[in-house]
């Protein structure tokens, strides 16, 4: 098959991209790398600062939709799924549905049906926009409602969704928020991980505890950064020399990971029920993800045997409880690590996760 994936949510196209090659098929993939983390592609689409940055891109996009033409499937990360106002992205949709054969559209990051169903259904005991029946209200939560409710981005979204011939969900948050709507095209493929080459056997785990953190780029407190960072701040100033804190803010992707490498865990999202890709990652070179690990994480994959997240609620009590835990119970530590890339493998393996995208393009 001809696949075209467009746009990047944190490497989920890249990784996809190379799996699907591997068993064969042609696959373009053309988008912004996701901004400042740069993720490889095929196609630079990132767009320069100010207005005349936004008419380079636009020109830049019209000049190749002659080339993205005639392919299999055409698959978008986003409705917004390329860096222009919404305005302009309906003819821009139109004409590849029009000139393609497939399309499908990730249900992946921030979109219409996440910020109200989380705001208004509920369908989550909290998610970034809940925390039980009460509604967040943080700069970053209500710049996201003013975004996508009730504006031309809610209603490329909603087109986008109900004209395309299947939307895929990647985390169980999100699969939960489009199933209302669209139950018979919705499709749960969890995400794709390149599994590191090789593996140094986690056993003989040595003090102290080395902690990873990744902080996005403005994104702290709407993520939870700030609570996690916090509560591993004080855990370690309670157990001097027992762990330290290795800390990532704004880097590139191949700086992050190589950051990561050497770290014993990884405190990430605290709103989530589901791990994403950075801790997919982590936890495939053996790193223990202190973060989402709902029960209904496990059960959306169907897992019964490897649940090695250590789960956090949203609270600092939660985070400081498990860190400690953690730094007090050396003995689950190889456990965990061990488990965690089992884990990755099982679920999340990039050639796995293509073959699975491969039967559903070819179902539709």
């Amino acid at each position: 098959m001809r696949i075209l994936l467009l746009g990047e949510y944190s490497n989920v196209h890249a990784t996809l991209a190379s799996g699907l090659r591997q068993l064969g098929h042609h696959v373009v993939v053309a988008s912004n790398g996701d901004f400042w983390k740069d993720y490889p592609r095929d196609i630079d689409l990132a767009r320069r600062p100010g207005k005349l940055g936004g008419l380079s891109l636009m020109a830049k996009v019209y000049s190749y939709l002659p080339q993205w033409r005639g392919f299999d499937v055409v698959q978008l990360i986003n409705p917004m799924f390329l860096e222009l106002k919404a305005e302009r992205l309906f003819p821009i949709y139109r004409y590849l549905r029009r000139h393609n054969g497939k399309m499908v559209l990730g249900a992946m990051g921030m979109d219409w049906y996440w910020v109200h169903e989380c705001t208004y259904a509920k369908p989550l005991r909290y998610s970034d926009f809940n925390i039980g029946n009460r509604v967040r209200n943080d700069d970053e939560a209500e710049k996201y409602r003013h975004d996508w409710l009730c504006t031309k981005k809610g209603d490329l979204n909603r087109m986008v969704a109900a004209d395309c011939d299947a939307i895929v969900s990647v985390l169980y948050e999100d699969h939960v928020c489009y199933l209302p709507y669209f139950p018979e095209k919705l499709h749960f493929i969890p995400l794709p991980i390149q599994m590191p080459e090789a593996h140094a056997k986690p056993e003989g785990w040595q003090p102290p505890l080395k902690v990873f953190i990744g902080i996005s780029k403005g994104r702290s407190v709407y993520k939870g950064t700030d609570v996690m960072l916090r509560a591993a701040e004080d855990v370690m100033k309670r157990y001097p020399g027992k762990m330290t804190l290795m800390k990532a803010e704004g880097v590139p992707f191949t700086q992050y990971q190589h950051m990561m490498d050497g770290a014993d865990a990884i405190l990430d999202q605290l709103y989530s029920y589901s791990p994403s890709m950075n801790p997919l990652l982590a936890m495939s070179k053996g790193i223990i993800c202190i973060g989402g690990g709902e029960p209904e994480n496990y059960q959306i994959l169907g897992e019964k045997e490897l649940q090695p997240i250590i789960n956090i609620e949203p609270s600092y009590d939660s985070v400081y409880r498990e860190l400690e835990n953690l730094l007090l119970h050396p003995e689950k530590i190889d456990l965990l690590k061990g488990q965690s890339i089992a884990y990755v493998r099982r679920h999340h393996d990039f050639i796995k996760v293509a073959r699975q995208y491969e039967r559903l393009y070819m179902s539709i």
